[in-house]
């Protein structure tokens, strides 16, 4: 990997295989440990239970509980938490994998990611030392369990907003918290709440909350569309007295750990889905192997065949987009003295530099297992309506994603607005690229390189460049028109955060598979080739798309005459033959049953 640190968001302005990016391909011997250790679990343990799990009518949840303490037994609830805590302190890559892996159960997923990730991650980055001493060995084996709450019947995706009260006691010892939390993850037998509250009416902080203090208790389970296998309730807090070592943190800087924490939720979540879409392709083609019509299997059907390809290359993005965001983590995280007091202050900084890939991340693998699932029901046909199969189950736990770790209509406003605030800090050379870009606009239209027999790649990596150009040369116009206001056009930000997470999944693709061809060689990859064309089409499609959409609204007349000639003058009109190379795709996927790269 390259010696140098990486930047966030530089998928913009680097030329796209100009460094070196972490794949799957990389994985050490001991991650794929790791991530066989978590399948291995989910195979003996999680998968037989999920009937009973799913059928919970008494809302008794102790399958769950048990679960947790048999993963806390493997090492599986330890990985993130430091070794003198009673953890592994894995790298971030690793802890993907477990992830992924024990995806395949989303109940389960929800379950284990609200302890070991959102009620766990605000003590282990934010606590101090003896919260931390009294805290983490006990949830490294899951003698406690966490559970997050930040969210209030009153705020959703305005969680700042909360109404959640605590006013220190007259003997200073105390702060009394009054007030209720909603969509609780774990709430049905969580030991350990992280609660949000308004220190004084206006400073908001966060708190460690024992579930068996007076005046904590929990409202009937919720009746969910999905993730019936998993407890939500309502956290009510009636004058429940905290101790003030309790506190989390700093008074009134509850929004730097409620920030941080969703942005490594965005980072989870997204590998996440990458989990359940790979359960979602293994689902639909053994039944499509396996159902008949008209005397021949409906996985020999082009358009059943077809879907399945479709959902397979959407899954070969994500997983490239999503172990390149890892990579980057544990080179920017390898260099920081894990020893030094202000450890803490720059990881947090590092991991924050992805908030945007984070954010791609989520939104895009929310949709990507979203139009999974749904192209899974349709391949069942009726049956994918029956509760009887898996597939109504895997459709139904899907919704969920783009709502939770910040709605994807939230993280499509925070994806362009994070680039722009990092272009006026001077962060991102975004003027950069307009001044090439202008040149380039006054010069001569460039000619596209061959497709072919090109183990460089010069066309795919001609394509994304000139893409970068369009989506650059929109968002310089829409600033232009403007300005500080852009962020309030929620419908211009919702195109060229599209258009970004369009580059983004391109530039990933295209790299990782040229990495593929120079250690195994062209003819071995043609099916990674195949999927990486599929993306760019698909990818410059919703570029070229979006890019007539926002400038219609940006001008009139001879204006958007000159916007359109310039937007002619960028676009090449790549000639993918996407029907042939899904065949390819179609053909690894129902050969393997499952994801086939």
């Amino acid at each position: 990997m390259s010696a140098e640190k990486p930047q966030g968001c530089a998928f913009l302005t680097n030329e796209v295989g100009s460094e070196r990016i972490f794949t799957p391909e990389d994985f050490t011997e001991d991650q794929r440990m790791f991530g066989q250790t978590a399948t291995d679990f989910m195979n003996r343990e999680v998968l037989p239970l999920v009937e009973t799990l799913e059928k919970n009518p008494s809302g008794d949840f102790s399958e769950m509980v048990e679960l947790l303490k048999k993963a806390g037994e493997v090492g599986l609830l330890m990985i993130d938490i430091p070794e003198q805590y009673g953890g592994l302190e894995v790298d971030k890559t690793t802890s993907m994998i477990v992830i992924e892996h024990l995806s395949k159960y989303s109940a389960w997923a929800t379950t284990y990611g609200a302890h070991t990730g959102i009620g766990m991650q605000p003590l282990m980055y934010f606590g101090n030392h003896e919260q931390k001493e009294k805290w983490l060995p006990k949830f490294a084996t899951g003698e406690v369990i966490g559970a997050y709450a930040l969210t209030e019947p009153g705020s959703g995706s305005d969680a700042l907003a909360a109404k959640t009260r605590a006013e220190l006691s007259e003997d200073g010892e105390h702060y009394i918290l009054n007030g209720s939390k909603m969509w609780i993850t774990n709430a049905g037998f969580a030991d350990l709440f992280t609660v949000f509250a308004q220190v004084d009416g206006d400073k908001f902080t966060a708190f460690l909350v024992e579930a068996d203090r007076p005046g904590v208790s929990t409202g009937a389970e919720e009746h969910k569309m999905g993730l019936k296998g998993s407890s939500t309730r309502l956290l009510n807090l009636e004058n429940v007295k905290v101790p003030k070592e309790n506190l989390l943190g700093e008074i009134g800087k509850g929004h730097k750990i409620a920030f941080n924490i969703l942005n490594i939720g965005r980072f989870k979540l997204g590998v996440g889905t990458l989990g359940g879409g790979k359960r979602t392709i293994e689902v639909a083609t053994r039944y499509a192997k396996e159902r008949v019509q008209f005397n021949t299997p409906i996985a020999e059907f082009g358009a059943i065949r077809a879907k399945l390809a479709k959902m397979a290359v959407k899954l070969y993005t994500l997983e490239s987009m999503s172990y390149r965001v890892a990579g980057y983590m544990d080179r920017s995280l390898d260099v920081l003295d894990s020893s030094a007091p202000d450890y803490i202050a720059k990881m947090m900084k590092e991991i924050e530099e992805f908030a945007v890939e984070d954010s791609i991340m989520k939104v895009y693998g929310s949709e990507a297992m979203d139009f999974a699932a749904d192209e899974a029901v349709q391949i069942h046909g009726g049956y994918g309506y029956s509760a009887e199969y898996e597939v109504e189950r895997l459709y139904r736990d899907s919704r969920i994603n783009r709502i939770f770790e910040g709605t994807n209509e939230i993280n499509r406003m925070l994806i362009p607005g994070m680039i722009l605030k990092r272009t006026m800090k001077g962060q991102l050379n975004l003027f950069e690229m307009i001044q090439k870009l202008e040149v380039a606009l006054a010069g001569e239209q460039p000619q596209a390189p061959e497709q072919g027999n090109d183990p460089s790649l010069a066309f795919e990596k001609f394509l994304t460049e000139q893409a970068k150009k369009i989506v650059v040369y929109s968002a310089n116009h829409a600033i232009q028109k403007h300005m500080a206001d852009l962020r309030d056009q929620q419908e211009l930000l919702f195109e060229l955060a599209d258009m970004i997470s369009a580059i983004y999944a391109m530039d990933s693709t295209v790299a990782r598979t040229l990495q593929l061809v120079e250690s195994k060689g062209f003819e071995a990859t043609e099916l990674h080739r195949a999927a990486t064309l599929i993306t760019l089409a698909d990818s410059y499609s919703i570029i070229r798309s979006a890019a007539e959409r926002l400038l219609y609204n940006l001008a009139s007349g001879e204006k958007l005459d000159r916007h359109l000639a310039a937007l002619d003058k960028l676009t090449l009109h790549p000639r993918i033959d996407v029907i042939g190379l899904q065949k390819i795709v179609a053909d690894a996927v129902i050969e393997r049953e499952k994801y086939p790269f």
